[in-house]
């Protein structure tokens, strides 16, 4: 019965889509997420995707494609992040509360004063659906997963020796400052275009969450990414899979679910140590 449902779902092209942009975000959200952990940076992903409204807002007002201003704001956002965080180097929360005030009062005030920006609905950015989003958005999620998956694999060890301690990498002659910044902008990069599927305040849920159940299993830094990736996966397929039959928002769902997981991952983890 349940395969048949399968089936019955795989018959819609949006649901076909949706599929392929889960699998597309699941290759690259949870490695970013993991450096953000272990940067220290998850709200750097919850501060960006409150700034991708600006950008909205932004695209809304000139008439051009919300995807490219967002990309736009989001990139100038994560730069200004970095030159935040080497001025507040021990408090990076200022530099996040301040970039996320920003966003939100920005495009509070274009889409009060844009009469296109006011007309239009910031639901579907807010909370995102999956289920809704073109090829063309597809295709770009796979797009920046390569991109993603490529620097991972030619820059592993840099970036991990950046991740763990900046000082020992300029030490090793890394570009700490350069490298920071291309990781921010990529980062920044890849939630804009994740705005359209999971929406500016879930989009960290999808990059955090995985990361975090797979830092409680994964016995090495390897095996951290693969169950990171395999867990946002399936977290987002059944997230998928039960809002179609529960008729509720997809993005919802899948914050649920990844939730679950990482609640019964901690329980099973505290009973172990406790045995």
């Amino acid at each position: 019965m349940m395969l048949y449902s399968i089936f019955d779902m795989l018959s819609y092209d949006f649901m076909q889509r949706a599929i392929l942009a889960i699998l597309a975000m699941s290759l690259f959200a949870p490695i970013l997420g993991l450096f953000l952990i272990l940067r220290r940076q998850s709200l750097m992903s919850d501060t960006l995707s409150h700034v991708s409204l600006a950008g909205v807002a932004f695209g809304l007002l000139l008439g051009m494609s919300t995807t490219w201003s967002t990309i736009i704001i989001v990139v100038l956002a994560a730069v200004l992040l970095e030159y935040l965080r080497t001025v507040y180097k021990h408090y990076m929360e200022i530099s996040t509360a301040i970039l996320m005030s920003l966003g939100l009062a920005l495009s509070l005030i274009i889409t009060s004063k844009s009469s296109n920006a006011s007309s239009m609905s910031l639901d579907q950015y807010l909370f995102g659906s999956i289920i809704t989003i073109n090829s063309s958005q597809v295709l770009a999620l796979f797009v920046i997963a390569v991109v993603v998956l490529l620097l991972t694999v030619f820059f592993m060890r840099p970036t991990y020796i950046l991740t763990f301690d900046e000082d020992t990498a300029f030490v090793d002659g890394l570009p700490v400052k350069w490298m920071s910044l291309a990781f921010n902008i990529v980062t920044g990069i890849a939630i804009a275009l994740m705005i359209p599927a999971a929406g500016a305040l879930l989009v960290s849920t999808i990059m955090v969450l995985p990361a975090s159940i797979a830092m409680r299993i994964g016995k090495s830094f390897k095996s951290v990414i693969a169950y990171a990736m395999g867990i946002g996966f399936l977290g987002m397929i059944a997230g998928v899979y039960l809002s179609y039959h529960w008729e509720t928002p997809a993005s919802a769902t899948i914050t649920i679910i990844l939730i679950g997981i990482f609640l019964l991952t901690s329980l099973y983890t505290f009973l172990r140590r406790r045995a």
